[in-house]
């Protein structure tokens, strides 16, 4: 083979490379996790098999009532209204968290004044949270989403401080010589400091709204996956229970690596590259 032959096959060959280099990134992220579960159900059909009790269903069990609430369309129904209820106290959260944190960095009285909140916050347990709202709103929309958003705003503040604290004082000194507008600023200064603070933020809130959400189901909502939950125990259905947490496994799975981690890479692409 030729000099010139050899060069055009490895331009030729060059392409097809660069075409499976996002399919093995896709395969180092997916693979693992699927290797995990495998496992993770391979132990729990061996511990049915092993104790061959009705408290410790088989994977068949499970997999027949995960596929009788899929066919009925009640997952689709019980998952999608408490998801609304899960973004609804989020977004709650984070007006919340907002506010106190920007007043926080920007005055040392208000982040005095907000701290001991913030602490107690933290330390009360949702299923307080969950019991208050309960007594106060009763069977409403509200119960849920208040909850949700008295339970995730102080980790979300205490997150956004510490991004806001992590911005180089160099670049605030450069935006006042600038003299960059507010909005010139929150863009292009504050909002890209914090944005790796605001998506573990996301994941955070989102982790701890459904610990909530699911306790106000079981307390005092007739709808979502807490109140299926709750109606399976009660007639010590736990297949049943396995499958609604299975279904919204699922759904969580799908929203964090095709929602969360994609709006991370795009989001954070101007970091890999000033990296490299």
């Amino acid at each position: 083979m030729s000099v010139w032959t050899e060069s055009a096959a490895i331009k030729a060959a060059r392409p097809a490379a660069q075409r499976l280099r996002p399919l093995r990134a896709l395969a180092g992220r997916v693979l693992p996790g699927l290797l995990f579960c495998a496992l993770l159900a391979g132990a729990w059909q061996y511990m049915a098999w092993s104790w061959n009790s009705p408290l410790v269903p088989r994977l068949d069990a499970i997999g027949d009532e995960l596929a009788r609430i899929v066919a009925s369309g009640e997952a689709a129904l019980q998952i999608g209204v408490t998801l609304g209820r899960i973004v609804a106290g989020v977004l709650l959260a984070f007006v919340i968290a907002f506010a106190i944190a920007f007043a926080s960095v920007r005055n040392r009285f208000a982040r005095a004044f907000f701290e001991p909140a913030l602490l107690l916050g933290l330390t009360i347990p949702g299923l307080v949270w969950a019991l208050l709202c309960v007594i106060w709103f009763g069977l409403s929309w509200k119960t849920s989403v208040v909850a949700i958003g008295l339970r995730v705003a102080p980790a979300l503040a205490i997150n956004i401080v510490q991004g806001l604290e992590a911005v180089d004082p160099l670049l605030i000194e450069a935006a006042h010589v600038f003299r960059l507008k507010n909005g010139q600023r929150l863009r292009h200064l504050w909002l890209p400091a914090i944005l790796p603070f605001l998506l573990a933020g996301v994941r955070l809130g989102f982790s701890l709204a459904w610990k909530v959400v699911v306790l106000v189901e079981v307390f005092g909502l007739s709808t979502g996956v807490g109140y299926e939950l709750n109606s399976a125990f009660i007639s010590q259905n736990v297949a049943g229970v396995l499958a609604w947490t299975v279904a919204f496994s699922v759904i969580v799975a799908a929203i964090e690596y095709g929602a969360f981690q994609a709006a991370e890479r795009r989001l954070t692409r101007w970091k890999r590259r000033a990296s490299v």
